[in-house]
């Protein structure tokens, strides 16, 4: 049999495939899709994908969106993806230490995971006070983009980062590779990544890893907000952070801890 042969997938079922690309087309969106987009977005007519668009919406797996014609995914995918156990442990393991966290800085923190060029928020725990940055559940952001997704990075080994790297660059051709592979090296030498946020003008993200044999399964950050009069600077918060952590990568029974930050 030759490698050309051999390679082709042994079954075919044209009717998931087509499903599968509608989702994943539209997960890949930064906006709701209209039948005429999603259809050259596939590379399939309208005719092929209106039976499988009606079916993915009666199975609550996308939704029109509010007051357009467009299509965008529920959160359904996301909920399913809770359900599987090493998500489900990571959530139960790290919510007490979390509102622990929270308590204690007087700042919000979310959990995140990688979700191929994206990372998305896993868990959340808001500030105790009045103020605070809420971070939905199910956000997502692209990895490169975000203080969370820097971190993760970092915390590979040579090979995943390699391949990631690939992934990112896929995704987005003009990424200043070198830049995004510096501020990860820096990240990983300090023990948790550190940057003004991107979104939000005032907002210093504090991210720290979850380690599983060395390498991070999950970012806990802290978006800080500085108030006046200052209750607790980023130091302070940096060291809890990390903390933080530790202890959930030893309540996941993972590897070594991340160290911490002063």
């Amino acid at each position: 049999m030759s490698t050309v042969a051999s390679n082709l997938p042994k079954y075919r079922a044209p009717a998931l495939d087509k499903g599968l690309d509608i989702l994943e087309l539209l997960a890949r969106a930064s906006a709701p899709m209209s039948m005429t987009e999603i259809s050259e977005g596939v590379g399939r007519s309208k005719g092929e994908i209106f039976r499988m668009l009606q079916v993915l919406e009666e199975r609550g797996y996308i939704a029109r969106a509010p007051g357009e014609s467009g299509y965008a995914l529920t959160n359904r995918l996301f909920m399913l993806g809770m359900e599987q156990p090493p998500v489900k442990s990571a959530v139960e393991a790290a919510l007490p230490v979390m509102h622990r966290l929270a308590d204690r800085i007087q700042q919000p923190c979310h959990l995140v995971v990688p979700s191929r060029e994206q990372i998305v928020v896993i868990a959340r725990v808001d500030a105790p006070g009045d103020i605070g940055l809420v971070v939905r559940v199910g956000h997502r952001r692209p990895l490169a983009h975000s203080t969370s997704g820097l971190l993760l990075f970092a915390f590979q080994s040579e090979a995943i980062r390699a391949r990631w790297l690939q992934m990112l660059l896929q995704s987005e051709p003009t990424l200043d590779q070198a830049r995004f592979v510096e501020r990860a090296d820096q990240a990983r030498a300090l023990g948790y990544a550190r940057a003004a946020s991107d979104v939000v003008d005032g907002v210093i993200d504090l991210s720290a890893p979850v380690l599983q044999h060395d390498h991070a399964v999950c970012a806990l950050t802290v978006p800080f907000i500085e108030r006046h009069p200052a209750r607790i600077g980023t130091d302070a918060v940096a060291a809890a952070l990390c903390k933080a952590a530790d202890e959930i990568s030893h309540a996941l029974m993972y590897g070594a801890g991340s160290g911490t930050a002063g």
